[in-house]
């Protein structure tokens, strides 16, 4: 007997909840989503986009972004600009300005019309008989229906009345949250870099936010001190892959110049496997002896740098997010400049700018724009800027060792010189007084000779502890990456594995990956203090608060402290003592007292505790660190501070050394006490302050 068969027609239909999760959950920066709506108007060939916030730090406030664009047919509304996921823009198809489509899948642009209750487009498309077309989308209508197809949306088209301009209009109405300055602050920074504005073209696409912040803003941009730089590294690939680069000073001379070989050097001259890369880098030394003479001081230069330096990438004309931003060194700049730290800039010390021009679409960005998707062509731009500033580096640190090595010779030359003119002046003295002199001088030869070898021997330390700090530099760096991240994830997977196959027998196995849990946190706080102890910019001299130091040092500390049974407190005096150094000295004086407690207390059994505490007499600060450890024992109070000396087999002995020789350097002392406060060693150093 034969079976009746019957077919349904099925299809994939989406929840509504899935506009959502591509909505805010998808792009949560404010900033971001509004950049999405603008980079719209880039693609219709705008000149000018506005952004109006209106009422915005209360909910129910609005956004408004006009612009002067192509504008859009009904029929490119629906099935372009409302089909999410496709993308009617091809990088392959200039717009008829030249520009290459920035817009990808138009997720980023459903975020940015998710933030209000309601989203309201007006567009009128350039034609001869146009047309204007309006789209209301109340997104309370999705929440409340079960599939997105169940909600119908109208787009309405009139006759366009005879002054209204071409372009789009996007209203978000009814604002699901308040915008505070700090995001206002943070949409002004990324209109105005968002189309390059250190580029002169007078075609360029030009976003204007309609807010004081953004003011402010384009006033520091447009100052553009790129002349008080004192160096420009310019470098470029072509379109066969081939490198090369110059150095310039600031007045455009030519210092430095290489071709593809020497800059491919590392990759043994092998081409960049990358669409056409220009790179620009301005580093300024910020220093008061370098701009004792010009009329721009220091600190409108670190004002400038605050808000635009670091390396921005752009792709074929607009910004990448989140490439040049605050914190963000994608070419790991200051970590290379701990080992030549004169000679490299670092991002709190340059602006850098990186064009693309990918009309292949061999680069892409990231569905929550975040950045590129890191593949082989990512890499090879990273590589190649990388490049161009270690060629940069090598090359002035050339020039640096040949006038060190010349100023040298020079002081060997002009000391012997001025030893022979004494000599000579010496024996034309009478022959009674001869005697006498030629003594004192040769005992004043002697202790100098003393002195220089002693200077030698000093220089030597520190440059054995450079060494062991570059050393620890790397690791921390290396350590804090692909490692750790490693680590993590594999104890994360051991951890779901065992809940769910041995749920009964779980218990066995929670200690031991709590263990490796907290160990793996604490090598996180050490990868971490260390990399933050070699910032830049703590070798500045200037206003240091030293109570606030050492709560920076500790609130750093402290997760190590804790996974290693540690309790630490602080008395620190009420008010706010500060001094004129650097804050690198002070962390230092603190973080040594703070290792050295540490190591104490390595094989203590009772409880451990390591006390902070600072008192202000008169203009003397007084910081003292104690522990309960077993004190200064099996070495002479005097020998604690002599470099080398240590009871720790595994110690440098140059901790306390350290903290002499910044204390002196501060114009303070410091002392030990055998056993303190805390019934341990007690080390206390005495700073003078010039206020509170």
């Amino acid at each position: 007997m034969a079976l009746n068969k019957r077919t349904k027609k099925a299809r994939i239909r989406f929840s509504t909840q899935i506009i959502k999760r591509l909505g805010e959950e998808l792009n949560p920066s404010v900033d971001q989503s509004i950049l999405e709506l603008v980079k719209n108007s880039y693609d219709a060939d705008a000149l000018n986009c506005t952004v109006v916030l209106d009422n915005i730090t209360e909910i129910g406030g609005s956004i408004k972004i006009t612009d002067d664009g192509k504008g859009m047919s009904d029929t490119e509304i629906i099935n372009g600009w409302l089909v999410l996921g496709e993308s009617t823009k091809s990088i392959t198809k200039k717009t008829g300005l030249g520009r290459i489509p920035a817009g990808s899948k138009g997720l980023g642009r459903l975020a940015a019309l998710r933030m209000g209750h309601v989203a309201i487009l007006k567009s009128t498309p350039k034609m001869r008989s146009p047309s204007t077309y309006d789209l209301n989308i109340n997104w309370d209508k999705f929440d409340q229906a079960k599939l997105v197809d169940d909600v119908i949306l109208n787009v309405e088209g009139k006759s366009k009345i005879q002054s209204t301009p071409f372009g789009t209009t996007i209203e978000i109405k009814e604002l699901k949250h308040k915008i505070g300055i700090r995001e206002v602050k943070k949409i002004a920074r990324g209109l105005i870099l968002l189309a390059d504005p250190f580029d002169d073209d007078p075609n360029a696409f030009k976003p204007v936010l309609k807010t004081k912040e953004f003011q402010e803003m384009e006033e520091l941009v447009s100052k553009r001190y790129f002349d008080e730089a004192e160096y420009h590294l310019v470098a470029k690939v072509d379109a066969k892959g081939q490198g090369e680069a110059t150095v310039q000073d600031y007045r455009g001379n030519i210092l430095y110049k290489t071709n593809h070989k020497q800059l491919a050097e590392k990759r043994k001259g092998d081409k960049y496997d990358c669409p056409p890369v220009s790179f620009d880098i301005w580093a300024f030394i910020l220093n008061a002896t370098t701009f004792q003479t010009r009329a721009t001081s220091v600190s409108e230069i670190q004002e400038w740098l605050a808000e635009v330096g670091g390396v921005h990438l752009y792709e074929n004309g607009l910004r990448v997010n989140p490439y040049g931003n605050p914190g963000n060194d994608w070419l790991d700049m200051n970590l290379a400049r701990t080992r030549s730290p004169e000679e490299r800039p670092s991002t709190n010390t340059s602006i850098g700018i990186v064009r693309v021009r990918d009309s292949k679409g061999l680069l892409s960005q990231k569905t929550d724009r975040s950045g590129f998707i890191e593949n082989d062509v990512f890499h090879e731009i990273r590589a190649f800027c990388q490049d161009a500033l270690d060629w940069m580096a090598k090359r002035r640190l050339e020039s640096a060792e040949v006038k060190r090595r010349a100023e040298r010779q020079k002081t060997a030359s002009q000391s012997e010189n001025i030893k022979v003119v004494v000599a000579d002046a010496i024996k034309k003295l009478p022959s009674a007084k001869r005697k006498s002199f030629e003594l004192a001088f040769a005992k004043y030869d002697k202790a100098r000779n003393e002195e220089v070898k002693s200077l030698k021997n000093e220089v030597q330390l520190y440059r054995t502890l450079s060494t062991a700090g570059i050393t620890t530099a790397t690791f921390s760096h290396e350590s804090n990456g692909n490692p750790i991240k490693v680590i993590t994830q594999a104890i994360s997977a051991i951890d779901r594995r065992i809940k769910k196959r041995f749920e009964n027998h779980y218990s066995q196995f929670e200690e031991p990956i709590n263990s490796i849990t907290k160990s793996v946190d604490a090598l996180k706080v050490l990868a971490g203090a260390t990399l933050k102890l070699l910032a830049h910019e703590k070798r500045r001299t200037g206003r240091v608060e030293v109570n606030i130091v050492i709560k920076n040092i500790v609130k750093t500390f402290k997760p190590f402290l804790e996974g290693r049974d540690i309790e630490i407190t602080t008395d620190l005096a009420n008010a706010n003592p500060y001094l004129r150094a650097t804050e690198a000295s002070v962390e230092s004086i603190i973080t040594n007292l703070l290792n050295n407690s540490i190591n104490a207390l390595e094989n203590i059994n009772v409880q451990r505790k390591i006390l902070i505490k600072s008192i202000i007499q008169e203009n003397i600060l007084s910081v003292s660190v104690a522990d309960n450890g077993p004190g200064i024992v099996g070495i002479a109070l005097k020998n604690i501070w002599l470099p080398g000396y240590t009871t720790n087999p595994n110690g440098t002995g140059l901790g306390l050394t350290i903290v002499r020789d910044a204390t002196f350097d501060l114009g303070g002392k410091v002392r030990a006490i055998p056993r303190g406060t805390l019934g341990g060693a007690e080390i206390i150093v005495e700073l003078p302050i010039i206020g509170i």
